[in-house]
């Protein structure tokens, strides 16, 4: 594509340099990595969590770069590398916005080309998302999904990444540009705060938007409650400017959660349906006659003009509410058949790593959760006294170089729903995990927790995984909580792979599972 052709989809730029025409430019790549910079290549430089794009601009040009994108306010800050005079300087607002959409017309604008449900939320997102996926399919539809897990493009399965995030926009645009050349008619794409407010997700023309709940996560990154709270809401204000494409745009809310009247009211006039399970005044879904069985939930799904009995093998009132986010967005944001909604939350066999039993031949029960917000972790933990008449024993840390309240808040938590809690590693990163340990043993005993009675440290997560097995008795369950299906985890800025769930099964079979050298851990 020519640059100038590029370039007209964005929403604002002004050339820097040099002062000529912008014609006749032809772009081969885009790219934000200067290391992938060849001939032909627009690089687009943008200021990072970590890392300054602009820092690299020299040697995106040095690499043969057609022309470079910066961001006007960081660009006017020396000191800047000189760039080529030969080569465009295009300056823009926001650079990973520019990425977004320069990613989306080089992919011709996919998301215009399918039925776009984003579902957002602090906890629960993946499991709405792969709840639709059976309702659609159920529904005879041509389904693509983009999860934190993974991406599923008709029969091709992706990993997305090694932790929880939406993926950058010019893989989401690669992702969509795949589903649409193998006949996807609706793409179900998770969002995160992250994805949100870094315009991960730009450009997708959402019709449908999801929002589960919001509750206490990442205040690192986004300074208050109140400023996640906001990240969440730009799914919905992307409802406004979304392309049209037949549908009415609508917006699925949990009334349940304290974001509700929040987020009702930022909504305004456009449209939206609520669902609860606490029979809320405002929600056109409700469930009914919730019945937590140890192997299935059973429960009535109501809503305008319909009613129908829905089973599922997931536990636990939380999954109660995302099977009714699911059905909300399918029947209320979608149009499809109530009958579609029960035989697809009935047909999801789970979520890995989400209450993922492991199974040994043990004589208690073992579960493998992705808890790792307070939230979370409340829910697990309650969720498991309805499913044991044993001791509920609980593994879980708290990453460093993130939110340091929840430390005090998952620590109060442990403290008050579990029978015995064993903390340790969880992403440390640069962190000292000691002082992690710290904080959340501080505030466990400062909620009634005696360490050595009901708590201890065992830094090494795999050590961590095989002392809790070893305290089983029969009938208890072991919850190693936090990690769910992720693939690896952090020390200093190395990530080591690592699985949960292969941990317990070897903790199961006797042998622990070792995450790092104690001196690696430190």
């Amino acid at each position: 594509m020519e640059l100038l052709q590029l370039l007209s989809h964005l929403p604002g730029y002004r050339v820097v340099s040099p002062a000529g025409t912008l014609t006749g430019i032809p772009i081969s790549h885009i790219t934000a990595d200067s290391r992938q910079v060849k001939p032909g290549t627009l690089f687009v430089a943008y200021r990072g969590v970590a890392v300054d794009g602009h820092r690299f601009v020299a040697a995106a040009l040095a690499g043969g770069a057609a022309a470079v994108l910066v961001e006007q306010d960081a660009w006017a800050r020396p000191p800047q590398p000189a760039p080529n005079g030969s080569v465009p300087v295009i300056a823009v607002p926001d650079g990973r916005e520019a990425l977004a959409y320069l990613s989306a017309a080089w992919e011709d604008f996919p998301a215009k080309k399918m039925t776009m449900v984003g579902v957002t939320g602090t906890d629960g997102k993946t499991t709405t998302t792969n709840l639709l996926y059976h309702v659609l399919t159920a529904a005879g539809k041509a389904v693509g999904m983009i999860s934190t897990v993974n991406a599923v493009i008709g029969d091709l399965v992706l990993e997305t990444g090694l932790h929880t995030t939406t993926p950058d926009a010019p893989d989401v645009q690669r992702y969509l540009a795949q589903m649409v050349a193998g006949g996807a008619d609706v793409c179900l794409l998770e969002t995160t705060s992250h994805g949100l407010a870094q315009h991960r997700v730009t450009a997708c023309h959402f019709d449908v938007a999801v929002v589960t709940n919001i509750t206490h996560e990442h205040l690192d990154i986004h300074g208050s409650l109140e400023g996640y709270r906001a990240a969440k809401a730009r799914l919905l204000d992307m409802l406004a400017v979304a392309a049209e494409k037949g549908i009415p745009k609508t917006a699925i809310l949990n009334c349940d959660d304290y974001s509700f009247d929040y987020l009702k009211v930022r909504l305004g006039e456009r449209r939206w349906r609520g669902y609860s399970i606490e029979d809320h005044p405002e929600a056109a879904v409700t469930a009914r006659d919730i019945t937590c069985l140890p192997d299935k939930t059973v429960f009535t799904v109501t809503g305008p003009g319909y009613q129908f009995e829905a089973e599922t093998v997931l536990v636990g009132d939380y999954n109660v509410s995302n099977c009714l986010a699911a059905a909300a967005a399918a029947i209320e944001g979608l149009g499809l058949s109530p009958d579609a909604v029960r035989q697809g939350i009935a047909a999801l066999p789970g979520v890995p790593g989400r209450m993922e039993r492991i199974n040994e031949g043990q004589p208690f029960t073992a579960v493998v959760d992705f808890a790792h917000t307070p939230n979370s972790l409340r829910r697990a933990l309650a969720a498991a006294r309805t499913l044991t008449e044993g001791r509920v024993i609980a593994v879980f840390g708290c990453a460093g170089r993130r939110d340091v309240e929840k430390r005090v808040l998952m620590g109060q938590v442990a403290a008050e729903l579990a029978d015995y809690t064993i903390i340790t590693a969880e992403d440390p990163r640069t962190e000292n995990m000691a002082d992690i340990l710290e904080a959340t043993a501080r505030a466990m005993v400062a909620r009634g927790g005696v360490e050595s009675r009901t708590f201890e440290r065992v830094p090494d997560r795999g050590r961590a995984i095989f002392r809790a097995v070893q305290l089983a008795r029969p009938g208890d369950m072991v919850l190693a909580l936090g990690k769910g299906h992720e693939q690896s985890m952090c020390f200093g800025e190395v990530e080591y792979p690592w699985d949960d769930r292969e941990a317990l099964r070897s903790a199961l079979r006797g042998q622990p599972l070792l995450t790092l050298p104690t001196a690696q851990q430190n």
